[in-house]
């Protein structure tokens, strides 16, 4: 898929899943621009770095004011603190004003952004991007204002491919778990991240290039009939929990809990497969 000149505008592009995505934008031949609060610490090659707060509107329409043209947007800048709403031991957690930003970053600014990029994106008959999550569709125990802000990011794109259709294309990227350099963050130490990746029917965490080759897809002629559409990258999601804990369909154990089958006189015979019989999960 080429994007061949096509000017992308990628929030939040200089690090982790943004530089992903613009580094796989500019090996489709687009002009990247990245967008962030401050600069990244190697510069990506193939793309221009210009300063931006998307949360200052007025910073948004100037930067917008000041391109050519836009082809694409990638709504990509947010964040996932760690903020329960019963708070921690140095966050109380009731203070309203520390969960709207979160809302404001991963909710408004995308709106902020995309009515800024409108007037570019009609006469290029363009795409916009929504970065969203899997945790709008999930309860997000410790970042319930972020799955709450990527919920709406959703529906906010739905509704702008209905508004601004046939003219631009709207569409969203629903991520699972990605590795970055802030995984240690969320998942712990290497044994945490290869744990947790264990999870994934998959077996691993994607790879910011595989959030940037799907991006690249939507943005492309190939998705031309596509808008209005969530796109699932979370590698078949997450294994049910209760699949696990459930003692249906299973081998009985020993005391050592090694388990094992019956044969046909009942006798029990070792089973060291692991595995799980029948089930029809």
């Amino acid at each position: 898929m080429e994007l061949n000149g096509k000017l992308t505008v990628v929030t939040g592009g200089t690090r982790g899943v943004g530089a992903g995505i613009a580094h796989a934008f500019a090996e489709a031949g687009a002009d990247v621009v990245i967008c962030a609060r401050r600069p990244p610490d190697t510069p990506l090659k193939g793309t221009e770095f210009l300063p931006l707060d998307v949360r200052d509107p007025d910073a948004v329409q100037a930067l917008f004011d000041g391109l050519p043209r836009v082809d694409v947007l990638v709504n990509n800048a947010g964040g996932t603190p760690y903020r329960p709403l019963t708070g921690t031991a140095t966050d109380p957690g009731t203070d309203a004003r520390r969960h709207a930003r979160v809302i404001d970053l991963n909710l408004t600014a995308p709106l902020t952004v995309s009515l800024a990029a409108h007037a570019h994106l009609r006469r290029s008959r363009g795409s916009i991007v929504m970065i969203g999550s899997v945790s709008g569709s999930r309860p997000s125990p410790g970042s319930a204002a972020y799955g709450a802000a990527k919920a709406g990011l959703e529906h906010l794109a739905r509704s702008m491919a209905v508004e601004w259709a046939p003219d631009i294309r709207v569409n969203t990227l629903v991520l699972g778990m990605v590795r970055t350099e802030l995984s240690h963050l969320h998942y712990g130490d290497e044994h945490g991240v290869a744990a947790v990746a264990r999870t994934v029917p998959l077996g691993r965490l994607a790879d910011p290039s595989d959030v940037g080759g799907a991006a690249v897809f939507l943005a492309s002629d190939a998705a031309a009939y596509i808008t209005g559409a969530s796109l699932l990258v979370h590698g078949g999601g997450e294994r049910p929990a209760f699949l696990d804990a459930a003692t249906a369909d299973r081998p009985p154990t020993d005391d050592t809990g090694r388990r094992y089958t019956t044969d046909g006189t009942g006798r029990g015979t070792p089973d060291d497969s692991n595995g799980t019989r029948g089930g029809g999960r």
